[in-house]
């Protein structure tokens, strides 16, 4: 931790400056937020697990609108 003392003729608000100057100067900050924020890589059997469930959605999908029990999807296209 950044240690700052207090000067004699030196106000509040000045050593508050100081303080974090020397906070940001160190690179706490920076590396606390890093860990904060991280995102955890996912397993090889997570990976695996979600690819494999969005092939068989995609694939009941086109099943669906092949037997015409789901209509196609008009978000995707463009009106003029």
């Amino acid at each position: 931790m950044a240690e700052v003392k207090r000067k004699r003729t030196e106000t509040f608000e000045s050593l508050l400056r100081r303080f974090t100057k020397k906070v940001q100067a160190s690179g706490r900050l920076l590396q606390a937020r890093k860990i904060r924020f991280r995102i955890r890589p996912k397993s090889d059997a997570k990976k695996r697990a979600d690819a494999l469930r969005r092939i068989e959605i995609t694939d009941e999908k086109e099943y669906l609108k092949k037997i015409g029990k789901l209509e196609e999807d008009t978000r995707n296209t463009r009106r003029y």
